[in-house]
């Protein structure tokens, strides 16, 4: 079993099953979804025979289960697939996700107007592109995947999406990532240039043991090229100010590819940061700490009060998770153990509870044929289960105690305070505005008088179906269980953290507070 190439199956098989749920004829949607389940089912077995063959250990290798096979033979290019525990727990992220998001979505579709294999094949397209973003072993690699996964999102949002401005929305999220892919393109080329012609990460950064290839000096070419990554990353997590095309498209997108756009693809912007931004560029990054950090805090309050205001649930979560973005930033940028781990761990647990939430907002708008928190009232009477899903992933949202992302926050806030002490108390404000607008949003929707039209339609009194205690059920689970043990995410994230944070040479401080083992001992 070790022999297996895990890595290699997790990339390949979601892209050859796109092509083969895009051959099934039109006419024949029930087939098509069952291939995509069961394509999207097979990637999680194989997402959980990564996770059994990996070393937890901390004098493990940084990047495990190394694949690589000849490419570019006149550039030295190879396809070089390997994984550490950052992008392990986002890979199980992803492969848990997608079949979720492939049953929420499964009665859906049945009203449009739209090729059924299409979407389905597009959903195991876009699987299969954000796969190879984590396990990407070259940087050359980890770019062109990273700009495939657009065009998969694209057709996504502008072909199934709802509303009058999906094709707006389709368009601005296209044009704001091409635009920092394009920036990043530049620094992928300078960095080939500084080294001598090297895309392997790990003979960049030196994680194989060897002296790294990318030396760069502290100055202009270091924060040059730190820019040019961090641009992308910063618009695909996204981050105050480069957050604007998330309502849009989030709002605009099927509920279940919300899911997947907010759960996982807004991830990669993050992971990446730690995967190639810090490591590459060390005193950089310590060089523009402050800034990120300032746009990290920013973006909590910002998006926090923002969210307050809306009329539309779509687009309230979707700035919740601007908000908690922000967390992950602040997080990242503290240069901890305790906040780089609480930031990873945030990244997983937002995934689990925005996921949750996006897919009950799309049951609610399927039920009720709008998303607007005015056209409900009262809905718990008639939907009990339903407005009890809906309450826990709220709460998730909040970082309640008890639920999965209340560990992330507690270690981000800590970790930061022990360096950081205004910035933790200003990040503290978020935690009280997002009681604010998920009270008031769970309030508006599910209690107090109800709205009289919801008595005249059949399926506002059909609480949860089979299918949807199915989808829901795993993501409930992981949420409350993560939230009492966190330890077997915590187990694979340290060591990753730990090496990454080497480089900053701000891995630990005396204040700093400690996590995993440590803090059992």
């Amino acid at each position: 079993m070790n022999d297996f190439p895990f890595l290699s199956a997790l990339v390949i098989t979601p892209l050859l099953g796109a092509i083969l749920v895009a051959c099934v004829p039109r006419a024949k949607p029930f087939q098509a979804k069952a291939i995509a389940l069961g394509v999207s089912v097979l990637v999680a077995i194989f997402a959980a025979g990564a996770a059994l063959t990996f070393d937890y250990g901390s004098d493990a290798p940084w990047l495990q289960q190394v694949e690589s096979y000849p490419w570019i033979p006149a550039w030295d290019l190879s396809l070089t697939w390997g994984i550490d525990g950052i992008a392990l727990v986002l890979v199980l992220l992803t492969a848990l996700l997608t079949p979720i998001a492939i049953l929420a979505a499964w009665r859906d579709l049945n009203s449009l107007h739209r090729s059924v294999p299409a979407f389905f094949a597009l959903i195991l397209a876009l699987q299969g592109t954000m796969l190879a973003t984590f396990l990407a072993g070259n940087v050359l690699l980890f770019y062109i995947f990273f700009e495939a996964m657009l065009v998969p999102m694209y057709f996504l949002i502008g072909s199934y999406g709802s509303g009058p401005r999906r094709q707006y929305a389709a368009v601005k999220f296209f044009l704001y990532s091409l635009l920092g892919g394009l920036v990043m393109l530049v620094a992928v080329i300078g960095v080939w240039v500084a080294s001598g012609g090297v895309f392997d990460w790990a003979t960049l950064v030196g994680a194989d043991g060897a002296d790294p290839a990318l030396a760069l000096e502290a100055g202009a070419l270091q924060n040059w090229l730190f820019l040019g990554f961090f641009l992308a990353f910063a618009i695909k997590a996204p981050f105050f100010p480069f957050h604007t095309w998330l309502p849009d498209a989030g709002g605009a997108a099927p509920a279940a590819v919300a899911a997947l756009l907010v759960g996982v693809m807004d991830k990669i912007g993050t992971f990446a940061i730690m995967r190639y931004a810090l490591p590459m560029f060390p005193d950089a990054a310590q060089t523009f700490a402050p800034w990120a950090i300032g746009m990290a805090v920013i973006g909590i309050l910002y998006a926090a009060l923002v969210a307050i205001g809306q009329t539309d649930l779509k687009r309230l979560v979707a700035y919740t998770s601007i908000a908690h973005f922000g967390f992950i930033g602040v997080g990242i940028f503290a240069f901890t153990q305790a906040s780089a781990t609480g930031a990873v761990l945030y990244m997983v647990n937002h995934g689990l509870a925005t996921g949750l939430l996006f897919i009950v907002v799309g049951m609610l708008a399927a039920r009720r044929g709008s998303s607007l928190i005015a056209d409900y009232g009262g809905a718990a009477k008639t939907l009990p289960l339903l407005a009890g899903v809906f309450l826990l992933a709220g709460m998730a949202s909040l970082a309640l105690p008890g639920t999965a992302p209340f560990v992330s926050e507690f270690l981000v806030l800590l970790g930061t305070f022990s360096v950081n002490q205004p910035v933790a108390v200003i990040s503290t404000l978020g935690i009280v505005l997002a009681a604010a607008y998920v009270l008031w949003m769970y309030q508006r929707t599910m209690q107090g008088d109800r709205n009289p039209k919801l008595d005249q339609m059949k399926a506002m009194k059909r609480d949860l179906t089979v299918r949807e205690k199915a989808l829901v059920t795993p993501l409930v689970v992981a949420i409350i269980f993560f939230g009492f043990y966190p330890q077997p995410l915590i187990n694979a994230i340290e060591p990753a953290v730990e090496n990454t944070l080497q480089y900053v040479q701000l891995d630990s401080t005396p204040d700093d507070v400690a996590t995993g083992d440590e803090a059992d001992e």
